[in-house]
C-alpha cells in the first residue's frame, strides 16, 4: 500500500503567491516622490507598474509549460531567485532606465508564485475544491498587499523609497528558504516540452474552449478594475487630495480588507454555491460599487470616503468572483493546468498593464479618468458573464 504524497502547507502557498503583490504594492505611496527624484513625468514613473504587469504577463506563458515539464518546485525556485536579483537591483537603481529594467526582472521572478500556487492547488483538488482553496490562499496573501502600502509609506517617510525594495528583498529571501525546506513537489505527471509549436497548440486548444475564454476574460477585466485604482489612486490621494503617503497606506487597507473578506466567503461558499453563482454575485457587486463611485464623483467633490468606500465594495465583489473564475480557467483541461494558469494570468496582467497605461495617459487634475476606467472594466466583466450564462440556458 502506497501513502499519499505530501500536500504543501497552505502557509507556503500563501507566501509564494504573495511576494509578487508585495513588490507591486509596497512602493505605490512613493510614486509621486520618485517622480521628483528621477525628474520624470508621472506617466513615466507609472511605467514601474506597467512594465511590472507586462513582465508578469509574458513570464506566465513560460512558467506554466515549464512546470508541466520539470515540476512545480524547481521552476518556482528559479523564479524566486530572479525575484531576489530584481528586488536588490531595484533598490540600488541609479537611473529610471535601470529601475524599469530591474522592476521587470522582479516581476518575471515574482509571478512564478502566482502561476504555480494555482497549478499546485489544481494538482491536488477538483475544480470546486480548487476555487475554495484558492479563496483561502487569497485571504492570506491579501493580508500582505493590504499592509504593504502602509509599510511602504512609513518606510518612505522614515528613510526613502529604496527602503521598500530592501524590505521586499529580505522577505523574498525568507520565502525562498522556506520553499526549499518545506514545499513538496506535486506534479508527478511530467510531460516533455512540446516546443514552440506544441506550446502554441496547447494555448490554441485552450482559446478554442468557450469555457476557458469565459473564465479567463472575466478574471482579466475584474483584475483590470483593481489595477486602474492601483495606478491612479496614489496620484488622486497624495497629489489631488494632498494627503500624506501614510494616509494612502491606511486607507488602502480598507480596499484590501474588502477583497480579503470576499475571498474568505469564497472559501466558505464556493463548494456549496458553485463557481458560476459566485461569479454572478461578485461581478454584480463590483459593478454596483463602480456605479456608486462614479455617482459620488459627480454629486460631490472627491473625498477619501467617496473613493475608498466604493472601491472596498468593488474589491469585495472581486474577492467573490476572481477565485472562481481562476479555478474555472485552470480546470478546463487538468492535464495542462500549468499552461492554463499561465495563459489566464497572461490575459489578466496584459489587460491590467494596458489599463495602467491608459490611466497614466489620461491622468489630469481629476479623478475621473481612473473612475471611468474602473466603471468600464467592471461593466465588461459583468456583461461577459451575463452573456455566457444566458447562452447556456
Amino acid at each position: 500500500m502506497t501513502s499519499d504524497p505530501p500536500r504543501p502547507a497552505i502557509a507556503i502557498l500563501i507566501a509564494v503567491a504573495a511576494v509578487g503583490p508585495l513588490a507591486l504594492n509596497i512602493f505605490t505611496p512613493s510614486l509621486p516622490g520618485m517622480q521628483r527624484v528621477f525628474d520624470v513625468s508621472y506617466g513615466t514613473i507609472q511605467l514601474t507598474i506597467t512594465l511590472f504587469l507586462f513582465g508578469t504577463a509574458f513570464a506566465q506563458l513560460l512558467y506554466g509549460p515549464l512546470s508541466d515539464r520539470f515540476g512545480r518546485k524547481p521552476v518556482l525556485l528559479t523564479g524566486l531567485v530572479l525575484f531576489l536579483i530584481g528586488s536588490l537591483a531595484s533598490a540600488y537603481a541609479p537611473t529610471i532606465f535601470w529601475l524599469l529594467f530591474s522592476r521587470t526582472l522582479q516581476a518575471v521572478g515574482g509571478c512564478a508564485g502566482l502561476v504555480l500556487s494555482r497549478a499546485i492547488v489544481r494538482d491536488m483538488h477538483n475544480r470546486e475544491k480548487s476555487a475554495s482553496m484558492i479563496g483561502y490562499i487569497t485571504v492570506g496573501m491579501v493580508v500582505v498587499p493590504m499592509i504593504s502600502p502602509l509599510i511602504g509609506g512609513f518606510l518612505d517617510e522614515w528613510f526613502d523609497w529604496r527602503a521598500g525594495f530592501l524590505f521586499v528583498t529580505a522577505v523574498g529571501f525568507l520565502v525562498l528558504v522556506s520553499t526549499v525546506l518545506k514545499l513538496p513537489e506535486t506534479n508527478f505527471d511530467l510531460r516533455p516540452i512540446p516546443g514552440l509549436r506544441g506550446i502554441l497548440s496547447s494555448y490554441g486548444d485552450l482559446l478554442e474552449s468557450r469555457d476557458f475564454r469565459h473564465y479567463a476574460l472575466i478574471a482579466a477585466f475584474t483584475s483590470a478594475a483593481f489595477f486602474a485604482f492601483l495606478s491612479g489612486g496614489p496620484f488622486v490621494v497624495i497629489e489631488l487630495l494632498e494627503q500624506p503617503k501614510s494616509v494612502y497606506g491606511i486607507c488602502f487597507g480598507l480596499v484590501a480588507f474588502g477583497y480579503m473578506s470576499g475571498n474568505f466567503l469564497t472559501g466558505r461558499m464556493a463548494e456549496r454555491m458553485g463557481t458560476n453563482r459566485m461569479i454572478t454575485l461578485g461581478t454584480s457587486l463590483s459593478l454596483v460599487g463602480a456605479v456608486l463611485m462614479c455617482a459620488l464623483a459627480f454629486a460631490e467633490s472627491i473625498s477619501l470616503a467617496a473613493i475608498f468606500g466604493p472601491m472596498a465594495l468593488i474589491t469585495f465583489g472581486n474577492g467573490l468572483s476572481l477565485p472562481s473564475a481562476t479555478a474555472g480557467s485552470v480546470s478546463v483541461n487538468p492535464k495542462i493546468a500549468g499552461a492554463a494558469a499561465g495563459l489566464a494570468g497572461f490575459f489578466q496582467m496584459t489587460l491590467s498593464a494596458c489599463v495602467t497605461l491608459l490611466v497614466g495617459y489620461l491622468q489630469s487634475d481629476s479623478a475621473l479618468p481612473m473612475i471611468f476606467t474602473i466603471l468600464v472594466t467592471s461593466l465588461i466583466a459583468a456583461s461577459i458573464h451575463t452573456h455566457v450564462s444566458f447562452r447556456k440556458r
